[in-house]
Protein backbone atom coordinates (compact mmCIF):
# COMPACT_ATOMS: atom_id res chain seq x y z
CA UNK A 1 0.00 0.00 0.00
CA UNK A 2 1.07 3.60 -0.59
CA UNK A 3 -0.45 4.88 2.67
CA UNK A 4 2.24 6.52 4.80
CA UNK A 5 1.95 8.31 8.13
CA UNK A 6 4.30 10.38 10.25
CA UNK A 7 5.83 8.36 13.08
CA UNK A 8 6.05 11.47 15.27
CA UNK A 9 2.32 12.10 14.91
CA UNK A 10 1.75 8.47 15.84
CA UNK A 11 3.93 8.86 18.94
CA UNK A 12 1.92 11.88 20.06
CA UNK A 13 -1.32 9.98 19.41
CA UNK A 14 -0.04 7.05 21.46
CA UNK A 15 0.81 9.51 24.23
CA UNK A 16 -2.79 10.74 24.10
CA UNK A 17 -3.98 7.14 24.43
CA UNK A 18 -1.71 6.46 27.40
CA UNK A 19 -3.00 9.65 29.04
CA UNK A 20 -6.47 8.13 29.11
CA UNK A 21 -5.33 5.48 31.61
CA UNK A 22 -5.20 8.17 34.27
CA UNK A 23 -8.96 8.81 33.77
CA UNK A 24 -9.12 12.13 35.68
CA UNK A 25 -5.34 12.54 36.12
CA UNK A 26 -4.14 13.22 32.57
CA UNK A 27 -0.99 14.61 30.98
CA UNK A 28 1.55 12.56 32.96
CA UNK A 29 3.48 11.30 29.93
CA UNK A 30 3.49 14.73 28.32
CA UNK A 31 4.80 16.42 31.45
CA UNK A 32 7.52 13.80 31.78
CA UNK A 33 8.40 14.34 28.11
CA UNK A 34 8.70 18.09 28.54
CA UNK A 35 10.82 17.84 31.67
CA UNK A 36 13.10 15.23 30.12
CA UNK A 37 13.61 17.43 27.05
CA UNK A 38 14.53 20.40 29.22
CA UNK A 39 17.02 18.25 31.15
CA UNK A 40 18.45 17.14 27.81
CA UNK A 41 18.97 20.78 26.91
CA UNK A 42 20.72 21.35 30.24
CA UNK A 43 23.06 18.47 29.33
CA UNK A 44 23.75 20.05 25.90
CA UNK A 45 22.62 16.90 24.10
CA UNK A 46 22.55 17.14 20.31
CA UNK A 47 19.19 17.34 18.52
CA UNK A 48 18.94 13.62 17.72
CA UNK A 49 19.72 12.58 21.28
CA UNK A 50 17.25 15.08 22.75
CA UNK A 51 14.45 13.85 20.46
CA UNK A 52 15.25 10.25 21.35
CA UNK A 53 15.07 11.15 25.06
CA UNK A 54 11.84 13.11 24.51
CA UNK A 55 10.12 10.26 22.69
CA UNK A 56 11.23 7.69 25.27
CA UNK A 57 9.87 9.95 28.01
CA UNK A 58 6.53 10.43 26.23
CA UNK A 59 6.13 6.65 25.90
CA UNK A 60 7.73 5.57 29.17
CA UNK A 61 4.45 4.20 30.55
CA UNK A 62 3.40 2.26 27.44
CA UNK A 63 3.40 -0.85 29.63
CA UNK A 64 0.56 0.56 31.77
CA UNK A 65 -3.05 -0.21 30.87
CA UNK A 66 -4.56 -0.48 34.34
CA UNK A 67 -6.01 2.51 36.16
CA UNK A 68 -4.99 0.86 39.44
CA UNK A 69 -1.34 0.58 38.40
CA UNK A 70 -1.37 4.16 37.11
CA UNK A 71 -2.64 5.41 40.46
CA UNK A 72 0.25 3.75 42.30
CA UNK A 73 2.76 5.24 39.86
CA UNK A 74 1.58 8.84 40.18
CA UNK A 75 1.04 8.80 43.93
CA UNK A 76 4.05 6.91 45.31
CA UNK A 77 7.73 7.82 45.04
CA UNK A 78 8.68 4.14 44.84
CA UNK A 79 6.40 1.16 44.32
CA UNK A 80 7.46 -2.47 44.62
CA UNK A 81 5.80 -3.59 41.38
CA UNK A 82 6.91 -0.64 39.24
CA UNK A 83 9.50 -2.57 37.23
CA UNK A 84 6.82 -4.92 35.91
CA UNK A 85 5.33 -2.27 33.63
CA UNK A 86 8.82 -1.10 32.62
CA UNK A 87 9.59 -4.60 31.37
CA UNK A 88 6.23 -4.80 29.60
CA UNK A 89 6.91 -1.52 27.81
CA UNK A 90 10.38 -2.71 26.84
CA UNK A 91 8.97 -5.89 25.30
CA UNK A 92 6.38 -3.90 23.36
CA UNK A 93 8.84 -1.48 21.79
CA UNK A 94 11.88 -3.65 21.17
CA UNK A 95 10.08 -5.64 18.46
CA UNK A 96 8.94 -2.52 16.55
CA UNK A 97 12.00 -1.31 14.60
CA UNK A 98 11.08 2.41 14.33
CA UNK A 99 10.85 2.67 18.15
CA UNK A 100 13.21 -0.12 19.23
CA UNK A 101 15.98 2.32 20.18
CA UNK A 102 13.72 3.67 22.95
CA UNK A 103 13.20 0.27 24.57
CA UNK A 104 16.29 0.13 26.87
CA UNK A 105 15.52 3.51 28.47
CA UNK A 106 11.96 2.36 29.13
CA UNK A 107 13.16 -0.98 30.52
CA UNK A 108 15.14 0.72 33.30
CA UNK A 109 13.09 3.83 34.00
CA UNK A 110 12.22 2.60 37.53
CA UNK A 111 15.66 1.22 38.41
CA UNK A 112 17.55 2.98 41.18
CA UNK A 113 20.86 4.52 40.06
CA UNK A 114 22.82 2.66 42.73
CA UNK A 115 21.74 -0.56 40.99
CA UNK A 116 21.57 0.64 37.37
CA UNK A 117 25.17 1.88 37.27
CA UNK A 118 26.39 -1.69 37.83
CA UNK A 119 24.23 -3.27 35.09
CA UNK A 120 25.37 -4.00 31.55
CA UNK A 121 23.49 -1.06 30.02
CA UNK A 122 24.86 1.43 27.50
CA UNK A 123 25.96 4.75 28.96
CA UNK A 124 23.39 6.82 27.05
CA UNK A 125 20.55 4.38 27.71
CA UNK A 126 21.37 4.32 31.43
CA UNK A 127 21.42 8.11 31.64
CA UNK A 128 18.18 8.46 29.67
CA UNK A 129 16.44 5.81 31.78
CA UNK A 130 17.52 7.52 34.99
CA UNK A 131 16.55 10.98 33.75
CA UNK A 132 13.09 9.66 32.89
CA UNK A 133 12.87 8.04 36.33
CA UNK A 134 13.82 11.34 37.95
CA UNK A 135 11.33 13.57 36.12
CA UNK A 136 8.67 10.85 36.40
CA UNK A 137 9.06 11.06 40.19
CA UNK A 138 9.07 14.86 40.02
CA UNK A 139 5.63 14.65 38.41
CA UNK A 140 4.46 12.32 41.18
CA UNK A 141 5.70 14.77 43.82
CA UNK A 142 4.12 17.69 41.98
CA UNK A 143 0.73 16.10 41.20
CA UNK A 144 -1.14 17.60 44.17
CA UNK A 145 0.15 21.12 43.44
CA UNK A 146 -0.97 21.60 39.83
CA UNK A 147 -3.38 24.50 39.55
CA UNK A 148 -2.80 25.44 43.19
CA UNK A 149 0.59 26.30 44.65
CA UNK A 150 3.03 24.92 42.08
CA UNK A 151 5.63 27.69 42.30
CA UNK A 152 5.55 27.61 46.08
CA UNK A 153 6.04 23.83 46.13
CA UNK A 154 8.94 23.77 43.67
CA UNK A 155 11.65 24.50 46.25
CA UNK A 156 10.71 21.53 48.42
CA UNK A 157 10.54 19.26 45.37
CA UNK A 158 13.98 20.38 44.15
CA UNK A 159 15.42 19.74 47.62
CA UNK A 160 13.85 16.28 47.72
CA UNK A 161 15.36 15.32 44.37
CA UNK A 162 18.77 16.69 45.39
CA UNK A 163 18.65 14.52 48.53
CA UNK A 164 18.32 11.39 46.37
CA UNK A 165 21.58 11.96 44.47
CA UNK A 166 23.64 8.74 44.12
CA UNK A 167 20.82 6.55 45.48
CA UNK A 168 17.77 6.85 43.22
CA UNK A 169 19.31 9.25 40.74
CA UNK A 170 22.61 9.79 38.93
CA UNK A 171 24.52 12.96 39.89
CA UNK A 172 24.49 14.03 36.24
CA UNK A 173 20.71 13.65 36.06
CA UNK A 174 20.17 15.55 39.32
CA UNK A 175 22.41 18.40 38.19
CA UNK A 176 20.57 18.64 34.85
CA UNK A 177 17.20 18.77 36.60
CA UNK A 178 18.30 21.38 39.12
CA UNK A 179 19.66 23.55 36.31
CA UNK A 180 16.54 23.22 34.13
CA UNK A 181 14.05 23.64 36.99
CA UNK A 182 15.61 26.82 38.38
CA UNK A 183 13.41 28.80 35.98
CA UNK A 184 9.78 29.47 36.87
CA UNK A 185 8.93 28.85 33.22
CA UNK A 186 9.91 25.19 33.64
CA UNK A 187 7.17 24.68 36.23
CA UNK A 188 4.55 26.89 34.58
CA UNK A 189 4.84 24.97 31.31
CA UNK A 190 3.61 21.89 33.16
CA UNK A 191 0.15 23.46 33.50
CA UNK A 192 -2.35 22.11 30.88
CA UNK A 193 -2.74 25.02 28.41
CA UNK A 194 0.99 25.73 28.28
CA UNK A 195 1.87 22.05 28.00
CA UNK A 196 -0.46 21.59 25.04
CA UNK A 197 1.07 24.62 23.33
CA UNK A 198 4.55 23.18 23.87
CA UNK A 199 3.51 19.88 22.25
CA UNK A 200 1.85 21.71 19.36
CA UNK A 201 5.07 23.59 18.73
CA UNK A 202 7.14 20.39 18.94
CA UNK A 203 4.93 18.68 16.39
CA UNK A 204 5.36 21.56 13.94
CA UNK A 205 9.05 22.09 14.57
CA UNK A 206 10.48 18.79 13.35
CA UNK A 207 10.52 17.16 9.92
CA UNK A 208 8.06 14.30 9.37
CA UNK A 209 9.37 10.75 9.84
CA UNK A 210 7.27 8.59 7.50
CA UNK A 211 6.54 4.91 8.09
CA UNK A 212 4.97 2.57 5.53
CA UNK A 213 1.80 0.52 5.85
CA UNK A 214 3.57 -2.60 7.10
CA UNK A 215 5.05 -0.57 9.96
CA UNK A 216 1.68 1.08 10.57
CA UNK A 217 0.09 -2.33 11.02
CA UNK A 218 2.86 -3.28 13.46
CA UNK A 219 2.25 -0.04 15.35
CA UNK A 220 -1.49 -0.70 15.42
CA UNK A 221 -0.79 -4.10 16.98
CA UNK A 222 1.32 -2.37 19.63
CA UNK A 223 -1.61 -0.05 20.40
CA UNK A 224 -3.99 -3.03 20.48
CA UNK A 225 -1.76 -4.95 22.89
CA UNK A 226 -1.84 -2.05 25.35
CA UNK A 227 -5.64 -1.86 25.15
CA UNK A 228 -6.26 -5.60 25.40
CA UNK A 229 -3.93 -5.90 28.41
CA UNK A 230 -6.28 -3.66 30.40
CA UNK A 231 -8.42 -6.60 31.50
CA UNK A 232 -7.96 -10.37 31.33
CA UNK A 233 -11.49 -10.42 29.94
CA UNK A 234 -10.45 -8.40 26.88
CA UNK A 235 -7.15 -10.13 26.04
CA UNK A 236 -6.89 -10.47 22.25
CA UNK A 237 -10.23 -8.71 21.64
CA UNK A 238 -8.73 -6.12 19.28
CA UNK A 239 -6.71 -8.77 17.45
CA UNK A 240 -9.81 -10.91 17.12
CA UNK A 241 -11.91 -8.05 15.77
CA UNK A 242 -9.16 -7.13 13.29
CA UNK A 243 -8.82 -10.73 12.10
CA UNK A 244 -12.55 -11.22 11.68
CA UNK A 245 -13.16 -7.81 10.08
CA UNK A 246 -10.49 -8.41 7.47
CA UNK A 247 -11.87 -11.86 6.70
CA UNK A 248 -15.38 -10.44 6.22
CA UNK A 249 -13.99 -7.70 3.97
CA UNK A 250 -12.19 -10.27 1.85
CA UNK A 251 -15.34 -12.37 1.56
CA UNK A 252 -17.26 -9.32 0.36
CA UNK A 253 -14.42 -8.83 -2.14
CA UNK A 254 -13.49 -5.32 -1.13
CA UNK A 255 -10.21 -4.12 -2.70
CA UNK A 256 -7.11 -5.46 -0.96
CA UNK A 257 -6.13 -1.99 0.21
CA UNK A 258 -9.48 -1.53 1.95
CA UNK A 259 -9.19 -4.96 3.58
CA UNK A 260 -5.83 -4.00 5.06
CA UNK A 261 -7.14 -0.66 6.28
CA UNK A 262 -10.13 -2.39 7.89
CA UNK A 263 -7.74 -4.69 9.72
CA UNK A 264 -5.89 -1.67 11.15
CA UNK A 265 -9.18 -0.02 12.16
CA UNK A 266 -10.13 -3.23 13.96
CA UNK A 267 -6.87 -3.20 15.88
CA UNK A 268 -7.42 0.43 16.91
CA UNK A 269 -11.17 0.60 17.48
CA UNK A 270 -11.08 0.29 21.28
CA UNK A 271 -8.26 2.70 22.12
CA UNK A 272 -10.72 4.81 24.07
CA UNK A 273 -11.32 1.96 26.54
CA UNK A 274 -8.06 2.92 28.21
CA UNK A 275 -10.11 5.67 29.88
CA UNK A 276 -12.61 3.21 31.36
CA UNK A 277 -11.75 2.36 35.00
CA UNK A 278 -10.70 -1.25 35.60
CA UNK A 279 -13.60 -1.92 37.94
CA UNK A 280 -16.14 -1.16 35.20
CA UNK A 281 -14.54 -3.45 32.62
CA UNK A 282 -14.26 -6.23 35.19
CA UNK A 283 -17.72 -5.72 36.72
CA UNK A 284 -19.47 -9.11 37.04
CA UNK A 285 -23.01 -7.72 36.76
CA UNK A 286 -24.97 -5.25 34.66
CA UNK A 287 -23.62 -1.72 34.33
CA UNK A 288 -25.54 1.00 36.15
CA UNK A 289 -26.34 4.36 34.56
CA UNK A 290 -23.08 5.97 35.67
CA UNK A 291 -21.00 3.04 34.41
CA UNK A 292 -22.75 3.08 31.07
CA UNK A 293 -22.26 6.83 30.67
CA UNK A 294 -18.52 6.23 31.07
CA UNK A 295 -18.54 3.37 28.56
CA UNK A 296 -20.41 5.55 26.04
CA UNK A 297 -17.28 7.73 25.76
CA UNK A 298 -14.82 5.13 24.53
CA UNK A 299 -15.41 5.14 20.77
CA UNK A 300 -15.40 8.95 20.75
CA UNK A 301 -12.05 8.91 22.58
CA UNK A 302 -10.71 6.47 19.96
CA UNK A 303 -11.72 8.92 17.24
CA UNK A 304 -10.10 11.90 18.93
CA UNK A 305 -6.80 10.04 19.30
CA UNK A 306 -6.67 8.66 15.75
CA UNK A 307 -7.92 11.70 13.88
CA UNK A 308 -4.77 13.67 14.72
CA UNK A 309 -2.68 11.33 12.54
CA UNK A 310 -2.66 12.62 8.97
CA UNK A 311 -3.49 9.79 6.59
CA UNK A 312 -5.66 7.86 9.07
CA UNK A 313 -8.80 9.94 8.64
CA UNK A 314 -10.89 7.10 7.18
CA UNK A 315 -9.55 4.53 9.63
CA UNK A 316 -10.32 6.92 12.51
CA UNK A 317 -13.93 7.24 11.35
CA UNK A 318 -14.46 3.49 10.88
CA UNK A 319 -13.08 2.89 14.38
CA UNK A 320 -15.27 5.65 15.82
CA UNK A 321 -18.41 4.20 14.22
CA UNK A 322 -18.13 0.66 15.63
CA UNK A 323 -21.11 1.27 17.94
CA UNK A 324 -23.20 3.17 15.40
CA UNK A 325 -26.26 1.41 13.96
CA UNK A 326 -28.05 1.41 10.58
CA UNK A 327 -31.23 2.36 12.46
CA UNK A 328 -29.50 5.58 13.56
CA UNK A 329 -29.68 4.98 17.30
CA UNK A 330 -26.06 4.01 17.97
CA UNK A 331 -23.41 6.06 19.74
CA UNK A 332 -21.58 8.42 20.08
CA UNK A 333 -22.52 10.32 16.89
CA UNK A 334 -25.99 8.87 16.15
CA UNK A 335 -24.84 8.46 12.55
CA UNK A 336 -27.54 7.72 9.98
CA UNK A 337 -27.56 4.64 7.74
CA UNK A 338 -26.26 6.62 4.76
CA UNK A 339 -23.30 7.84 6.83
CA UNK A 340 -22.21 4.30 7.66
CA UNK A 341 -19.99 2.90 4.95
CA UNK A 342 -19.46 -0.80 4.43
CA UNK A 343 -16.17 -0.68 6.33
CA UNK A 344 -17.73 0.69 9.53
CA UNK A 345 -20.57 -1.83 9.29
CA UNK A 346 -18.07 -4.69 8.99
CA UNK A 347 -16.17 -3.59 12.09
CA UNK A 348 -19.44 -3.26 14.04
CA UNK A 349 -20.42 -6.85 13.23
CA UNK A 350 -16.90 -8.12 13.97
CA UNK A 351 -16.86 -6.30 17.31
CA UNK A 352 -20.14 -7.84 18.48
CA UNK A 353 -19.28 -11.31 17.18
CA UNK A 354 -15.86 -11.35 18.85
CA UNK A 355 -17.21 -10.04 22.18
CA UNK A 356 -19.86 -12.78 22.23
CA UNK A 357 -17.39 -15.63 21.67
CA UNK A 358 -15.07 -14.32 24.39
CA UNK A 359 -15.34 -14.86 28.14
CA UNK A 360 -16.66 -11.77 29.92
CA UNK A 361 -17.01 -11.07 33.67
CA UNK A 362 -20.79 -11.48 33.51
CA UNK A 363 -20.96 -14.62 31.25
CA UNK A 364 -18.96 -17.38 29.59
CA UNK A 365 -18.12 -17.36 25.89
CA UNK A 366 -21.04 -18.27 23.62
CA UNK A 367 -21.02 -20.90 20.90
CA UNK A 368 -21.02 -19.90 17.23
CA UNK A 369 -24.70 -20.98 16.99
CA UNK A 370 -25.73 -18.82 19.97
CA UNK A 371 -23.70 -15.93 18.57
CA UNK A 372 -25.34 -16.10 15.15
CA UNK A 373 -28.80 -16.11 16.73
CA UNK A 374 -27.99 -12.91 18.62
CA UNK A 375 -26.48 -11.27 15.52
CA UNK A 376 -29.61 -12.08 13.52
CA UNK A 377 -31.84 -10.55 16.21
CA UNK A 378 -29.69 -7.40 16.21
CA UNK A 379 -29.84 -7.19 12.41
CA UNK A 380 -33.65 -7.49 12.46
CA UNK A 381 -33.77 -4.62 14.97
CA UNK A 382 -31.59 -2.40 12.76
CA UNK A 383 -28.58 -2.56 15.07
CA UNK A 384 -26.29 -4.42 12.63
CA UNK A 385 -26.01 -4.66 8.84
CA UNK A 386 -28.34 -7.43 7.58
CA UNK A 387 -26.25 -8.42 4.54
CA UNK A 388 -23.06 -8.81 6.58
CA UNK A 389 -24.84 -10.83 9.27
CA UNK A 390 -26.37 -13.07 6.57
CA UNK A 391 -22.90 -13.66 5.13
CA UNK A 392 -21.50 -14.59 8.54
CA UNK A 393 -24.47 -16.85 9.32
CA UNK A 394 -23.83 -18.89 6.18
CA UNK A 395 -20.53 -20.28 7.54
CA UNK A 396 -20.37 -19.45 11.27
CA UNK A 397 -17.56 -21.85 12.10
CA UNK A 398 -15.07 -20.11 9.80
CA UNK A 399 -15.91 -16.73 11.28
CA UNK A 400 -15.64 -18.15 14.80
CA UNK A 401 -12.12 -19.41 14.00
CA UNK A 402 -11.06 -15.93 12.84
CA UNK A 403 -12.65 -14.17 15.81
CA UNK A 404 -10.92 -16.48 18.29
CA UNK A 405 -7.58 -16.28 16.41
CA UNK A 406 -7.51 -20.01 15.81
CA UNK A 407 -7.19 -19.43 12.06
CA UNK A 408 -5.45 -16.30 10.80
CA UNK A 409 -6.42 -16.51 7.15
CA UNK A 410 -4.28 -14.31 4.91
CA UNK A 411 -3.05 -11.96 7.62
CA UNK A 412 0.69 -11.55 8.01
Amino acid sequence: MELKIDLRQAIYALTDALDLVGVDEVGHGKRVGFMALECGRALSLDDDARIKLFHAALLHDCGVSSTRVHQHLVEELEWDNAEEHALTGYELLRTFPPLAELAPAIRYHHTRWEKLRHLDVGKEDALFANLIFLVDRVDALTASHYGKDLLMARHEIRERIASLRDSLFAPQAVDAFLHASAAEAFWLTLEPPHLERFLFDMEREHLPQPIDFTELRQLARLFATIVDAKSHFTVEHSEGVASLARYIAEKIELPQERCEMIEVAGLLHDLGKLKVPDEILDKPGALDERDRSIMLRHSFESYQILRRIKGLEEIALWAAYHHEMPAGNGYPFHASARELGKEARIIAVADVFQALVQNRPYRDALSSEQTIAILQDLAREGHLDREIVTLVAADPEQYWLRATLQQAGNQQ
